[in-house]
């Protein structure tokens, strides 16, 4: 691809040395996009916002934070009463945590409602399924950081898991503990990945955007884009739909950050953490949730599994199973626009995460503990069964002939 020529002298003499404005122009205006996308693809970028805003305020909140036992949660309560605008920068970073993962919630299931894992797209995909594994690890480690005793409970909850692996589970426990407890030793090693892992998920995420950029964007449709009128520039005609969807984004955001900080956390938390005294109900984050419920789903041993050992994978199975998306949907049809039986499994599908959500919150006893069982029964059932299934059964509906066709007759 050409560089473009540029009249000003400075860019044009920073750009012949190093073209990072080339590179921006064919990232932006050189960017060819399909024409009919909608607001449901505004949550990527507003994904990488977030990200942004995370990096941000982190570096700032560790300028005042102390990772060790005797000293973690005061000064954490130090930055929210003593630093200046310290409440804020918290406040942003804590809630940040939970709108980072609706955003990128909505943009995985929006991925999974108009095909957009299926060919040639499945590496941008799984690349996608490794950001929000990533995310996953990072937000775990941040919520231990107040030393709260959600955080010291939950910290002991999770990596206890790892000890149902048959041989090394407890090697990896104690690796994870720098001991034989949840102690001082394992609050810095997740303060220090809490760190680190942001600084992965840019790396990982810039090779999301590599191959985003060399398959091209899906599209409502699911139609490829074949000839230059299915197409216009990402620059402005996206940047300003984006920014729009920012400024929308940013006041649901920050309502929770000014009137509702504490809604999404727990109140436990504000408790300094005590290893001698256990909370009466330990729950992770909201966003843990859907997959927590699938862990205690497991009460019964799987042939020479035992049932620990059951949940945990499970539960890993529960995210590793988008990876394979591309292969167990089989469908020549992408979107769901024009597959009108997946159409209603997928919103069955939606319905049964937002359940097993709800079903992570609650005590694990009956009802709740076969509910869990039937919701988790479903969600696998939908991806290695369903999906196989509708590619042989379904028929679709007609598609167009190119995204323009579609579009200028929408219009006329």
């Amino acid at each position: 691809m050409s560089s473009p020529e540029w009249n000003n002298p400075v860019i044009k003499w920073v750009d012949d040395r190093l073209p990072v404005f080339s590179m921006m122009h064919h990232s932006t205006a050189g960017y060819p996009t399909p024409r009919n996308l909608s607001y449901w693809w505004n949550f990527g970028s507003l994904a990488l916002t977030v990200l942004i805003v995370m990096i941000l305020t982190g570096v700032f909140l560790v300028m005042n934070y102390t990772p060790h036992v005797d000293m973690a949660f005061d000064s954490v309560e130090r930055i929210m009463r003593d630093v200046n605008y310290g409440w804020l920068i918290r406040y942003v970073h804590m809630n940040g945590a939970s709108m980072f993962f609706i955003v990128v919630y909505i943009h995985i299931f929006r991925g999974i409602y108009y095909g957009s894992y299926k060919g040639p797209r499945e590496i941008l995909w799984i690349i996608g399924v490794v950001i929000m594994l990533l995310m996953m690890g990072t937000a775990f480690m941040g919520y231990v950081l107040p030393w709260g005793q959600m955080s010291l409970w939950g910290a002991t909850v999770i990596t206890n898991l790892f000890s149902a692996f048959p041989i090394v589970g407890d090697f990896i426990v104690t690796l994870l503990w720098g001991g034989f407890a949840v102690d001082n030793p394992t609050l810095n090693r997740f303060f220090s990945l809490h760190y680190l892992l942001p600084f992965v998920l840019v790396g990982v995420v810039g090779l999301h955007l590599w191959a985003l950029h060399a398959v091209k964007s899906n599209n409502p449709l699911g139609v490829e884009m074949k000839a230059p009128e299915d197409s216009i520039p990402f620059h402005p005609y996206y940047t300003i739909k984006d920014l729009f969807g920012m400024g929308v984004f940013f006041m649901f955001f920050f309502a929770f950050v000014f009137w509702a900080p504490n809604y999404m956390g727990h109140p436990d938390n504000y408790i300094p953490a005590n290893p001698m005294v256990t909370p009466a109900h330990i729950v992770p984050e909201w966003y843990f949730l859907p997959f927590y419920a699938i862990l205690r789903a497991i009460t019964f041993d799987i042939l020479f599994i035992p049932a620990k050992l059951g949940g945990v994978l499970a539960m890993f199975a529960s995210i590793l199973v988008w990876m394979a998306l591309p292969w167990l949907d089989r469908s020549k049809v992408k979107s769901a626009r024009f597959r009108p039986v997946y159409k209603w499994f997928f919103w069955i599908l939606f319905a049964d995460f937002v359940f097993l959500g709800w079903l992570g919150q609650m005590p694990a006893e009956q009802p709740y503990v076969w509910m869990a069982q039937l919701a988790t029964l479903y969600y696998f059932a939908h991806f290695l069964v369903v999906l196989p299934m509708m590619a042989k059964l379904e028929k679709s509906v007609v598609l167009p002939e190119s995204i323009a066709a579609a579009v200028l007759k929408k219009d006329a």
